[in-house]
């Protein structure tokens, strides 16, 4: 995620002590968790954790980034 690391891998990492950027780029490349949980030795309870905290955590940029945007065209509709 170069873009502009919308999740702190480091500090996920460091919460469940295992390389996130690893299973991160494991989904990427299309392994299914239980692949990932015997490659790795994770619980797959724990890669489910580790996937929704993810997800929870582009679900809150993307909300930001849209109420960002809506505050930018309603100032754009009053100038006008």
């Amino acid at each position: 995620m170069p873009r502009d690391q919308a999740i702190d891998e480091k500090s996920l990492s460091r919460k469940y002590r295992t390389n996130v950027g690893r299973l991160v780029r494991a989904w990427k490349k299309g392994l299914s968790d239980m692949e990932i949980a015997a490659g790795t030795g994770i619980d797959p309870l724990t890669l489910q954790q580790i996937r929704s905290d993810i997800e929870m955590a582009h679900r809150r940029l993307r909300q930001a980034r849209k109420k960002e945007s809506s505050g930018e065209r309603q100032i754009m509709f009053r100038l006008n």
